[in-house]
């Protein structure tokens, strides 16, 4: 029987930390300050949406949400985010993705402040990323990296297979896995024999944003699985992009969906907030 890696508890152990320290910058007179940007009205979006402010303020953080219609325009969208960037009492924006068609996501991306930049996904913070400076890490994979830390899973030396290579996950996840001396693999659609090269993994991540993709004959014995994919399967019902049923017996560790990677994504975004705040006093 694998281990299952439980996202919520461990999110939930993390977030009490992290309310320990809204705690202690509060009592220095700086109350934790997080701005979200939302363009036009994707359900999905405002389900995040009302999800990180909920979770903002069971730990005590300020959260302010700005709600813009999609005929916003680049310019007012990037003029919006100019004034939180002069704002004081905010310590981290989000741009809630993805936006209208009419607006370079990239071009928003860059003109938030690198330091309020609490999703990681500035040129700045990517940069620092790579060269393994100190700089607020993209949050689903931080989180998974929080998840292997916890869960007591060894990486240094081990082989690391990223299957996907988007910027916000697959990119950055293999950077913070060799960081910590595992040997990475990419793979991705042009990849010609993929079960060739997650077999050799001890540490799989799924990130294609495909439904049950990654079967057990993906995956060899006592590998470590993590399942970042969030998806609807035929019946409409949540599931990620790993086939839960067929790999669970064979492996060591693996993440479910729902309750794995996703709960640890908003707890990363506090901590980045929050480490924000901090960097204000210091």
């Amino acid at each position: 029987m694998s281990k299952i890696i439980n996202g919520k508890e461990i999110g939930q152990q993390i977030r009490e930390d992290v309310a320990k320290r809204v705690e202690a910058v509060k009592a220095k007179g700086v109350t934790p300050g997080l701005a979200v940007i939302l363009v036009g009205d994707n359900p999905a979006s405002k389900t995040y949406v009302a999800n990180k402010q909920k979770s903002c303020a069971a730990i005590g953080v300020h959260s302010e949400l700005i709600k813009l219609p999609s005929t916003t325009t680049e310019q007012q969208l990037v003029e919006e985010i100019a004034k939180l960037n002069d704002a004081p009492h905010i310590h981290g924006i989000l741009v809630q993705l993805p936006l209208p068609k009419h607006i370079d996501e990239d071009t928003i991306i860059a003109a938030i402040a690198p330091a309020k930049d609490v999703d990681g996904f500035s040129p700045v913070s990517v940069g620092k990323m790579m060269l393994g400076q100190d700089t607020f890490l993209p949050c689903t994979p931080y989180g998974v990296m929080k998840l292997l830390e916890y869960s007591g899973v060894e990486i240094a030396g081990k082989h690391a297979v990223v299957v996907g290579r988007s910027h916000i996950v697959g990119k950055p996840m293999g950077q913070l896995l060799l960081q910590k001396d595992a040997t990475v693999t990419y793979t991705h659609s042009k990849t010609p024999d993929l079960p060739a090269m997650t077999k050799q993994a001890d540490i799989i991540i799924a990130a294609v944003g495909r439904p049950n993709f990654i079967t057990k004959e993906h995956v060899k014995e006592g590998a470590v699985v993590i399942d970042v994919g969030i998806n609807r399967n035929e019946e409409n019902k949540l599931c990620g992009d790993v086939d839960f049923a067929s790999v669970e017996p064979i492996v060591s560790k693996i993440t479910p969906v729902p309750g794995g990677v996703g709960p640890m994504t908003i707890t990363m975004l506090l901590e980045n907030t929050v480490k924000s705040a901090e960097n204000t006093l210091k």
